[in-house]
């Protein structure tokens, strides 16, 4: 444990795994011990609320999800949970246990409880949003190989686990092909967590963190740093939102071009928009196994969404899913089970949903970008 002293504050800096029994004695042993105005933990309002009731699940509608674009964001976030609660019940331990024993000491004690960790959305959002469409999909790709990778836990993991949290532990490896991944998982929150806990309020304060932000919590916290940008989503410049705009009035333009040159090209290239973008975003649903009335809605959708940036083929085919095919209670109830492998992902009616969103929208975008590239040498050629 480090204990600084900053302005006129004593810092008590607990490092912490987040699955060790060892930690939560840890945690009431220093709360014993001390007479603390605040007690600092690593964790959002989101994740706060999913610990303080965890059957929150059951009051989640997938329509909603969909509407307000969390589909990833929610997956994502399941499946890392998954593992963590995983990685716990494998070492006979629960995960955020030492979380859990330091609010219910700081109830109890009537101490201050202080949340200081950035939202965990907002951190998905900005690792999504620093990566370009191929690095998206490689990094899809190995966050599910590294999370769904049911290796056995030796007693040298367990120790590991002592030094680093889970997350950070089973995203080692993806971080060294995406620093990025480090950059903003790792780095920004370390300089969030410094300067929440050496502006948290009270004389004598205790920070209860992960193990492996310590160091960067104490590079960082004896300078001034300007949270603010890092705090929030990624704000896209409002010429982003002219450029989604760009490659719709293009095939659109193209086409309309050609329709003055040579007819019978216009409707060739419109039928390849159609059975390509269609297609594609189709095939999506169908790797997805979604019903066929939701494979038939992708298939409908994509040719018209793709042309509108603030539309995606994959909500109407998630909706008609989430329809025809109702999430139930049990799914809700089970989803910590279904996150361990794909196989539970693709059984459980809620994820599947997630799965036929996320599915059909890839492959309406790669039918985009394939039926566009054709639209665009079609309409070069009637200039030869």
């Amino acid at each position: 444990m480090e204990i600084l002293h900053i302005n006129d504050k004593e810092i008590y800096i607990l490092g912490t795994a987040h699955v060790s029994k060892i930690s939560k004695e840890e945690v009431l042993k220093t709360i014993d011990e001390n007479a603390f105005d605040t007690i600092c933990i690593e964790l959002d309002q989101r994740r706060y609320n999913s610990l303080n009731n965890p059957k929150k699940w059951e009051e989640t509608n997938i329509i909603d999800v969909i509407k307000k674009k969390q589909t990833g964001f929610l997956l994502a976030n399941l499946i890392l949970s998954s593992y963590q609660k995983r990685v716990a019940s494998k070492i006979n331990s629960q995960s955020g246990i030492e979380m859990i024993t330091a609010i219910k000491e700081a109830k109890e004690k009537n101490i201050h409880l202080e949340l200081i960790d950035r939202d965990i959305q907002t951190t998905f959002s900005r690792i999504y949003q620093k990566h370009n469409l191929w690095q998206k999909a490689k990094l899809i790709v190995s966050l599910i190989s590294a999370i769904f990778d049911d290796e056995e836990i030796n007693d040298k993991d367990i120790e590991a686990l002592k030094q680093e949290d889970i997350l950070d532990m089973a995203l080692k490896d993806i971080e060294k092909a995406f620093p990025i991944v480090s950059e903003v998982l790792i780095d920004e929150r370390n300089k969030i967590l410094a300067q929440n806990i050496k502006k948290a309020p009270g004389k004598k304060i205790l920070a209860i963190v992960g193990a492996a932000h310590i160091p960067g919590i104490l590079k960082y916290i004896n300078e001034d740093i300007d949270i603010t940008e890092i705090n929030n989503k990624v704000i896209k410049p409002k010429s982003s939102k002219i450029k989604g705009w760009i490659i719709p009035a293009l095939i659109i333009s193209m086409i309309a071009i050609t329709c003055f040159k040579n007819f019978d090209q216009a409707k060739n290239q419109m039928l390849v928009w159609l059975i390509v973008n269609g297609g594609l975003s189709a095939l999506g649903a169908l790797i997805a196994f979604a019903h066929p009335l939701s494979v038939i809605t992708a298939f409908i959708a994509a040719p018209i969404t793709s042309l509108n940036p603030l539309l995606a083929a994959g909500w109407f085919a998630g909706i008609m899913e989430a329809y025809l095919r109702k999430p139930k209670v049990s799914d809700l109830q089970n989803i910590d089970e279904a996150a361990n492998s794909l196989k539970g992902l693709y059984q459980n009616r809620f994820t599947h949903v997630l799965i036929v969103v996320i599915l059909a929208n890839i492959g309406s975008s790669i039918g985009t970008f394939i039926a566009g590239l054709d639209i665009f040498k079609s309409f070069i050629s009637i200039f030869n």
